[in-house]
């Protein structure tokens, strides 16, 4: 593991000090904001987005995520954690949307020649006039000519909007950029026949980009992220269920629609609280398999159902434990080879032409031959190598210090050595920075812990409050039936009218603790 970190490139975890240094990512996600008409669903169906246009956007936790992008490593593509390496896998994709997930690669050009002609055929109008150039579509262009159609539609304009529905549907939730304020027209021309639409594998498309952003947002100078973030968010709260102040949402399909529904995973959290979620409560909340659950396998149509050996495809996603094979470099197959001109590479056809993307094509379809060993784990707890590594190498230093905390049920089974007792590699050891000072390499102090044990506290105290909440209204009116009696008093009235603005004061600083009590807790803690 440690020989596939690269300690040169900046990750943000190397800024990340302690509890009061964080960063917070901005992202966004553009929904279609309509349902489809009922007539286009056949097509959409057809091209196997059926299931992917019923998603419902909600609001995006950018605290969550930005909490889960420290732990991600771009040499790995995975999320470490106290529970082990895990990370979002086609199995997600293919059951939170219904996405194909095997099939040719999608692919396409960079660079349209004629766009106007290309919207004048496949949509049947065009943002712009013959000569004019564009490369991408306007969400509000979309939405303005295909959310209303006539109640005679032909079967052609049908076919035009559901082009147009499924545009929207890829550029502003499934592979959005972080702009998301367009989808570019290389997607168009695969949508040409409808009928050939789910021979690609959409649901890869969607991982490698949202890979691709968990990677480049790794970077400590990024500060907004792209890519299926819904996917992401659902992902996490169904394996760390944990992360939701809510956990009575019910099963709907597609499953990312569950936190859709009010009132959605409740009340966010600052990354710093999120943090600390997950270190503490990672190793023994995670749920390895959540789609076996027989309320979900109940909702869940067969057809959006895979072969296991598509998905589970990267370590301990689905219970397993894998032996990896040789990574593939497909830069190294024609290394000696001339280059093109970055405006020839736009201009040339990925599939036919672009030797570059060739390569990582030629990859995917040896997908099959590449399988790896996959052995089924007989108790789902991260192995003692791993725990000596994250917690002394592997784990970003998020919480002032290193890693100190032993699962219970290493510690049961007695075959847990302390992480102390170990003398490290020096040369593997992470870099001091001019941002970390000695500090940050000592177990951390009496009062770090007490101050995240505090913020944990105060956490249980206000879902408490806000479950018993007609528990507080009773105790205001007590309060104000103390109050009348008082004023009723005639006797020492002066002394009586302290005692009830003493008392109204404190009514109002109640109030406002139990509006914000939260915020009031990060103030004084």
């Amino acid at each position: 593991m440690a020989s596939l970190i690269d300690k040169k490139l900046p990750h943000i975890c190397d800024t990340v000090n302690n509890t009061d240094s964080f960063r917070k990512l901005r992202g966004r996600v553009n929904g279609v904001g309509y349902s489809p008409d009922a007539r286009l669903m056949p097509y959409l169906e057809l091209a196997g987005f059926g299931s992917a246009t019923l998603t419902r956007t909600f609001d995006l936790r950018y605290d969550l995520i930005s909490a889960l992008v420290e732990r991600w490593r771009p040499e790995t593509h995975t999320f470490h954690l106290p529970c082990g390496e895990c990370t979002v896998t086609l199995e997600d994709v293919a059951l939170q949307f219904g996405l194909p997930i095997d099939g040719d690669a999608v692919t396409g050009v960079s660079a349209i020649a004629e766009p106007a002609a290309l919207c004048y055929s496949l949509l049947g109008t065009s943002p712009g006039d013959a000569d004019s150039t564009f490369s991408e579509l306007k969400f509000t262009w979309l939405k303005a000519n295909f959310q209303h159609l006539s109640d005679n539609a032909t079967e052609e304009e049908l076919v035009c909007a559901a082009r147009a529905y499924i545009m929207h549907i890829i550029g502003g939730v499934l592979m959005p950029n972080s702009n998301n304020n367009r989808v570019h027209l290389q997607y168009l021309p695969l949508l040409a026949d409808l009928r050939r639409v789910r021979s690609y594998s959409w649901g890869s498309a969607v991982l490698s980009m949202l890979y691709r952003e968990l990677c480049r947002t790794t970077d400590p100078d990024a500060v907004d992220i792209g890519g299926c973030l819904i996917l992401l968010q659902s992902w996490a709260l169904y394996r760390m269920p944990f992360l939701a102040s809510v956990t009575h949402q019910p099963y709907v399909y597609p499953l990312v629609n569950r936190w859709s529904i009010y009132p959605g995973i409740g009340r966010s959290y600052t990354v710093p609280i999120y943090r600390l979620l997950i270190e503490q409560h990672a190793g023994e909340g995670s749920i390895w398999m959540p789609y076996r659950r027989p309320e979900i396998v109940a909702i869940i149509p067969s057809s959006a159902y895979v072969d296991s050996h598509l998905c589970r495809v990267v370590p301990r996603g689905s219970g397993t434990t894998t032996v990896w094979l040789p990574p593939v470099h497909p830069r190294s197959a024609n290394a000696g080879g001339e280059e093109s001109s970055r405006q020839e590479q736009e201009r040339e056809t990925w599939t036919a032409l672009g030797g570059y993307a060739r390569r990582y094509i030629a990859v995917w379809e040896s997908r099959m031959a590449r399988r790896p060993q996959m052995d089924m784990c007989s108790e789902f707890r991260p192995s003692v190598q791993y725990m000596q590594w994250y917690s002394t190498m592997g784990k970003p230093y998020l919480l002032g210090g290193q890693s100190t905390i032993i699962p219970p049920h290493v510690q049961r089974s007695g075959v847990y050595e302390p992480v102390a007792d170990i003398e490290p590699d020096p040369s593997q050891m992470p870099s001091m920075t001019q941002s970390q000072s000695p500090r940050h390499n000592r177990r951390p102090s009496l009062s770090d812990r007490i101050h995240n044990r505090l913020i944990l506290l105060i956490i249980r105290i206000w879902r408490a409050v806000t479950i018993s909440w007609a528990l507080h209204r009773i105790h205001i009116r007590l309060i104000l039936l103390i109050i009348r009696i008082l004023r009723a008093m005639t006797i020492f009235r002066a002394r009586h009218r302290i005692h009830i603005r003493l008392i109204l004061l404190i009514i109002r600083i109640w109030r406002a603790m139990t509006i914000s009590w939260l915020d009031i807790a990060f103030t004084f803690g």
